[in-house]
């Protein structure tokens, strides 16, 4: 038995499609799909029970909404909740941010309304970094489907197929099992580790929701394999702070070509250069991701002092 329902997503502007393009530029893992109307997702109930669902975008910009459809009655809240914050908000700083960066409220002008998809679940999350580090995006999401088919719980929903990474299952794979799906063998040993340490309780979503940005990092950073990159990643996607991911290669890039006039800028250049995002951090650097996927820069950016970010981050 399967219900149906309507949710409607309070941040406006709002461009549900333009927000999960990166899915569709990226490649389908199985675990995450858009086919550009509809998202589908499994989602953990804290009851050990798995509930997949998909959701048609509707709406334009001022009503965006989703039309859920979810295959077990029991979980209708739950999905609603998770549904609801798909998408980070903008906060009312960036009305500021806006004001101040002509970067940023050019590219908000051109592509108005995305936002950062949220990864809800924090194995689920884990899984996404280890998989992309050191890789392009299509390899990593070659590997995570395949994880996935081998490892992953599988669900139908309206005739089709959507995965969920269960730390349970995970838990007990040899890495070696892992390694034959063409990971490295450093993230195989990553994965069961990162598998074993969410069944033993000690990275609950709402645990990690009490603490600070740099405690949350410090405790991930204890799992083999996982650095400040990933922390950085969780922070950013799981629990919806405004952190910029200096070390991920796309984030230099979108921001070097963006403010410095460099694809490759230093960690330390990209934190300088967007400072002055503060409580935006997590809206732009998703909008300057879109730009990035989108080819924008090359078209934008006519001069060095347009490159350059607001007086005050340079102080």
């Amino acid at each position: 038995m399967t219900v149906s329902f309507r949710v409607p997503l309070a941040d406006t502007p709002l461009d549900i499609r333009g927000s999960l393009a990166l899915f569709q530029r990226s490649g389908d893992d199985f675990v995450d799909r858009w086919d550009g109307a509809r998202l589908m997702r499994a989602v953990y109930d804290g009851a050990q029970c798995w509930t997949p669902f998909w959701a048609r975008a509707t709406g334009e910009l001022v009503d965006a909404a989703f039309e859920v459809t979810v295959a077990s009655p029991t979980s209708e809240q739950t999905i609603r909740d998770v549904v609801a914050n798909t998408f980070m908000a903008a906060p009312r700083d960036y009305r500021r941010l806006l004001h101040e960066d002509p970067v940023v409220a050019g590219l908000d002008a051109r592509f108005p309304g995305i936002r950062q998809i949220r990864q809800l679940d924090v194995f689920t999350a884990l899984i996404r970094c280890i998989s992309s580090q050191q890789v392009n995006l299509r390899w990593a999401v070659t590997t995570r489907r395949r994880l996935a088919e081998a490892f992953g719980v599988r669900h139908e929903i309206g005739g089709e197929a959507v995965y969920a990474l269960d730390p349970q299952r995970l838990a007990r794979v040899e890495p070696a099992e892992i390694r034959a799906l063409q990971f490295t063998t450093s993230k195989s040993v990553s994965i069961v580790a990162t598998a074993r340490v969410i069944v033993d309780g000690g990275l609950r979503l709402d645990d990690l929701n009490r603490l600070e940005d740099e405690a949350i990092i410090e405790r991930l950073e204890k799992i083999r394999g996982i650095g400040r990159w990933s922390a950085e990643w969780v922070l950013a996607r799981t629990l919806g702070r405004p952190r910029i991911v200096a070390g991920d290669l796309g984030v230099r890039k979108a921001v070097g070509l963006a403010y410095l006039g460099s694809a490759a800028p230093s960690e330390a250049e990209v934190r300088a250069a967007t400072a002055h995002w503060g409580e935006s951090a997590g809206v732009a650097q998703a909008l300057l991701l879109h730009a990035l996927g989108e080819g924008a820069f090359s078209s934008m950016l006519a001069s060095p002092a347009r490159r350059r970010p607001p007086a005050a981050s340079r102080a």
